[in-house]
């Protein structure tokens, strides 16, 4: 299976850590984002990693070069930051297969290889990481609605009244079929082409999609403090830990 990776954001809200870089190489635990996304993709059987850069695309080149533990990397290029689908459509010409989509600001600790899993199974076209997430968080994601089957039955892109908490993560695994619905998405009123609005189309045309609940954690790296966040709970500590630390010393 192949693994797109979307690194190409130029992270204005993880400023500074992203003056001098783009947000996948802001390091957490002593390792880009990159890194940790990699090494996932890696463990699941990605056979090919296809990077999505942008921002400040030579340091992510130089540092990874044309492979990562032994898997071949091909880089594709997005020149304008204008959402999530029109980033995934630099990689159509190298995508031949059903594959993996990981945002590449994310940091994961949790269940990814049941999507794997149940892609394989070929009972549904699509399937997607969710997690439910507080009601009052859930307008920064793409919020997810399901039927009685696990099935998602809408995608809402940032929606100021979200109809349920459930969001995707930005794991998800694919049939080419998305490459299609991508090129049919109009802007949204952000002027953004929304991975959701392709969702919703391949939705419209039949096809199924399975979510499966979140097991585990993972942050989407937005702010210097989620960088904080991540590395607290990778080393196994919580916030109450650190407090209790910073009072001893």
């Amino acid at each position: 299976m192949q693994a797109v990776v979307l690194a190409g954001g130029e992270g204005t809200r993880l400023r500074p850590l992203t003056e001098d870089k783009p947000k996948g190489m802001v390091e957490v635990d002593g390792e880009p984002i990159l890194t940790h996304c990699f090494e996932e993709l890696v463990e699941l059987g990605a056979e090919e990693l296809i990077v999505v850069v942008g921002y400040k695309k030579e340091k992510i080149i130089q540092h990874y070069d044309d492979e990562f533990q032994g898997v071949p990397i091909t880089y594709t290029h997005q020149r304008e930051q204008q959402g999530l689908a029109h980033a995934l459509l630099t990689a159509e010409e190298h995508v031949d297969q059903d594959f993996m989509l990981m945002l590449g600001d994310n940091i994961f600790d949790a269940n990814l290889q049941d999507v794997v899993r149940r892609h394989n199974e070929d009972r549904a076209d699509a399937a997607f990481l969710v997690e439910e997430v507080p009601y009052e968080e859930a307008s920064r994601y793409g919020v997810c609605d399901t039927n009685d089957y696990g099935e998602i039955t809408e995608v809402i892109e940032k929606p100021e009244e979200p109809p349920t908490n459930l969001v995707m993560t930005g794991f998800y695994t694919f049939t080419p079929a998305i490459f299609h619905a991508c090129h049919l998405v109009q802007p949204s009123n952000r002027g953004e082409y929304e991975i959701s609005e392709a969702v919703d189309l391949l939705l419209a045309s039949g096809r199924t999609i399975d979510a499966i609940g979140l097991d585990g954690w993972r942050l989407d790296i937005g702010y210097p403090e989620d960088r904080d966040e991540a590395e607290r709970r990778l080393a196994g500590e919580t916030a109450e830990d650190e407090a209790v630390a910073a009072t001893s010393d």
